[in-house]
């Protein structure tokens, strides 16, 4: 992706640089949601529910070359989300409201709970901000093998695709749901707002590159690597040996990658209702 000396996004809170003050986690829905994404993810989600508040303060971290050039990448991607959204809010006659990104180490504190890095990147609705811990782009690469610059951009583009659905209202209205929905039935609804979100991510880069010409050969294989990589089937089969369709919350390999595939292709908003398809 062409992103050197290129805008990068005001909109962001730098929390990094502090390690070793851990924060506290509550008994809340924010705490389980996190929980159970980390599980999902194969990492252990007592390293979330079991983080005890402590008031020693943190201790300052050196915040690396390589770690420095990451963070301007992503503001680089965040200033994108918000001109292609303005874009595509404004052919609706509706108007963009950007979230705030913030960049964090360790453990950090939302409205919608406290999380480790092992959480990986999420969005939370309550306070329309969305979560990074730079860590994961390594993790990308090492862990889920899908390395590249537009691997994380992918990943960025997915939870702004969040803010997205939350300023439709679509993220309420699947909320609105879930006290009449099974929990089967609601994961089911789950995986539709997950696919949706890669949907948005997919229509974000097919604007970013008509809108600024920034793609590079092999960008859309490895955001396409990058959805295969997580995709619950995989995550499942890796982390337990088998697969539990009934516990998928983000949609299978294939899934993910056809509805960001069908977003960049099509680049047509209309195309991502993911809840009245079979797909």
């Amino acid at each position: 992706m062409k992103w050197q000396g290129r805008r990068e996004s005001d909109n962001v809170d730098d929390r990094r640089g502090m390690s070793g003050g851990q924060m506290a986690v509550g008994g809340g829905i924010g705490t389980l949601v996190i929980a159970l994404l980390v599980y999902f993810l194969g990492g252990d989600p007592s390293q979330v529910v079991n983080m005890q508040q402590t008031t020693q303060p943190g201790t300052k971290r050196e915040i690396s070359a390589a770690e420095e050039q990451q963070a301007k990448f992503v503001k680089v991607v965040l200033a994108d989300t918000e001109d292609v959204w303005s874009q595509v809010f404004s052919e609706m006659n509706k108007t963009y409201e950007a979230p705030r990104m913030v960049l964090f180490s360790d453990y950090v504190q939302s409205a919608c709970g406290n999380a480790s890095a092992a959480s990986g990147p999420f969005y939370c609705p309550a306070d329309k901000q969305v979560y990074i811990d730079l860590s994961f782009a390594q993790e990308l690469s090492d862990r889920f093998k899908a390395p590249g610059e537009f691997a994380m951009a992918y990943v960025v583009a997915h939870e702004v695709g969040h803010h997205v659905q939350n300023l439709l209202g679509i993220n309420e209205q699947v909320q609105r749901m879930r006290s009449q929905l099974s929990e089967a039935e609601y994961n089911k609804l789950s995986v539709k707002l997950e696919l949706q979100a890669d949907f948005f991510a997919g229509l974000w880069a097919h604007y970013d590159q008509k809108m600024k010409n920034v793609l590079e050969p092999g960008d859309i294989e490895a955001a396409l690597n990058a959805a295969n990589a997580i995709g619950d089937d995989r995550l499942q089969k890796e982390s337990q040996g088998y697969v539990v369709p009934d516990a998928f919350t983000h949609g299978t390999s294939e899934q993910r990658m056809y509805w960001f595939k069908k977003g960049y292709e099509t680049g047509d908003i209309k195309q991502g209702d993911t809840f009245n398809s079979s797909r």
